[in-house]
């Protein structure tokens, strides 16, 4: 098991990609605390965790708040005592939108929800990991921001790729301390969010235009932020993985 007795803090878990990363990391024998706004959702999480054996803990949290971050990263610290993996996977948007038809609301929910949110879980765990010596942050961004013609929004294409700037720049600062930070950007993935911003024939057409000639799934994705946090990727930082099918091939 490449991840026994770590400890294991996704964001954005309560469905899709971070339910499945966080059930992929259960399965590696880690200790997973899953983390979302949707309390019902993380409480669903959760259950099938323990269910299947997996020591986890749930928290219905705001990740952009400091403050409820701040509990959650304590709480954590006082089950297990440590920090191993930080996933920032929450994120995403809700509705297709011109930029001339997105409100200053809305843009500021979007950057918080995706960006803000990265920031502030990586802050809070990073005195944990520097005095342990080692840790992984993963960042979840997008194809959107990798380039190509993916139809999204302004604010959420601009918010990831700040994760990637985000990425970068925390990968070279904190280096000296033993702890790797990347990012996977996946390409358009079928969770349930995803498929119901879509037609499904507007789905059908996406696909053929993958080179894979498919969307995404969400373990696809968990694969990749499982590499990203093992041993095995040690000496790899500041990258961002493109998980795309050949979506975009930089």
């Amino acid at each position: 098991m490449r991840f026994k007795d770590r400890v294991v803090i996704v964001t954005g878990a309560a469905r899709g990609i971070g339910a499945t990363t966080a059930e992929a990391f259960a399965r590696e024998g880690a200790r997973v605390a899953a983390v979302d706004l949707d309390a019902s959702g993380v409480e669903a999480t959760v259950k099938r965790l323990r269910d299947a054996g997996a020591d986890a803990l749930g928290f219905r949290s705001d990740v952009a708040a400091a403050a409820e971050v701040t509990t959650m990263v304590q709480a954590v610290l006082g089950r297990w005592r440590r920090v191993d993996v930080l996933v920032n996977n929450a994120g995403g948007f809700s509705a297709m939108r011109l930029t001339e038809d997105i409100t200053d609301q809305e843009w500021d929910g979007i950057l918080r929800s995706n960006l803000t949110s990265a920031f502030v879980c990586s802050r809070a765990v990073l005195p944990t990991m520097k005095r342990q010596r080692a840790g992984r942050i993963v960042n979840v961004s997008s194809v959107v921001a990798r380039g190509g013609v993916v139809r999204t929004t302004a604010h959420y294409t601009a918010a990831k790729a700040g994760v990637i700037g985000l990425t970068r720049h925390l990968a070279a600062e904190v280096a000296d301390h033993g702890i790797t930070v990347n990012a996977v950007a996946p390409g358009t993935t079928a969770t349930e969010r995803v498929v119901a911003l879509r037609t499904p024939e507007d789905t059908a057409r996406l696909a053929a235009t993958i080179p894979l000639r498919r969307l995404g799934e969400p373990a696809d994705i968990a694969d990749s932020i499982l590499y990203l946090a093992s041993d095995a990727a040690r000496w790899v930082t500041g990258v961002v993985l493109d998980v795309n099918g050949g979506q975009v091939m930089a």
